[in-house]
């Protein structure tokens, strides 16, 4: 079977053995992943987006292997089986709970937990990369939002700082308490800024395939914005870094797996 068009426009490639593949799968800490196909969309902001940032340049982007990503935050809970430790507490606004995102992470601190997720697991976890992110996010769409443009809707997807006229910011909450998007992922709008792999820096319009990002930066990319932010921030191309030694009570992260390495 060859390429096929989703609704929005993205290019998902059929492939037999990603189709004979289990579509959701859980591992031995109970992450659930959902197998995300191969295809080639596009990533960035259309300049006829008020809001798009002067790094949100469009371009087409190609992933040739399927993946698999975890269709939520990685959960405290999670995050103790592996580590055995409890970076958030003490955090200003904690919630402290199994279903809880894992929060209070660096970049660091979560790519060491995919190291010794990989261990226990015997086969590689790792952080998403940046387009591997925007593409998961966006599940076939062009909007600013994986549900369409209107901000009016956000509130059933995710959650974020929906009272900022009075100073008042939300909370974290459990996981996938919101709609997901069209690949079935939870919370990729709002709830916990998720690290992904890359440094964090500009991209051109050029077409590519499988990028990885900068070879070097002095920051880590963040993807998603959090229960603190404000509509804007949580577009599917809004992009921002942080120091990828600095924790912060909002940044969190979900693991991928690549599907070529071995099936489930």
């Amino acid at each position: 079977m060859g390429p096929q068009l989703s609704p929005g426009g993205t290019k998902v490639t059929s492939n037999e053995h990603a189709e004979s593949a289990p579509k959701i799968v859980t591992n031995s800490i109970g992450i659930e992943l959902v197998l995300i196909p191969a295809g080639t969309f596009v990533m960035g902001s259309p300049k006829s987006d008020s809001l798009r940032g002067d790094n949100e340049t469009e371009h087409q982007v190609t992933l040739s292997n399927p993946f698999y990503m975890g269709r939520t935050e990685v959960t405290q809970r999670q995050w103790k089986e592996v580590m055995g430790t409890e970076p958030w507490k003490g955090v200003i606004r904690e919630r402290v709970d199994d279903d809880y995102p894992a929060l209070h992470v660096s970049w660091s601190d979560a790519v060491e937990f995919c190291k010794q997720l990989s261990e226990i697991e015997g086969r590689e976890y790792r952080l998403p990369t940046e387009a591997e992110w925007e593409y998961a996010c966006r599940g076939g769409t062009r909007t600013a939002f994986s549900f369409g443009d209107d901000e009016a809707e956000l509130s059933k997807y995710a959650w974020f700082d929906n009272d900022s006229r009075y100073g008042v910011i939300n909370n974290v909450h459990r996981v996938s308490q919101k709609l997901p998007n069209p690949f079935g992922l939870h919370d990729m709008h709002g709830n916990a800024s998720e690290w992904c792999s890359d440094w964090f820096g500009d991209y051109g319009p050029s077409p590519v395939i499988d990028p990885t990002g900068p070879d070097a930066g002095e920051y880590r990319v963040l993807r998603g914005g959090c229960f603190g932010d404000e509509p804007p921030w949580l577009r599917s191309a809004e992009r921002h870094g942080s120091p990828p030694d600095k924790r912060y009570e909002f940044n969190g992260f979900r693991v991928s797996s690549t599907y070529k390495l071995r099936p489930y």
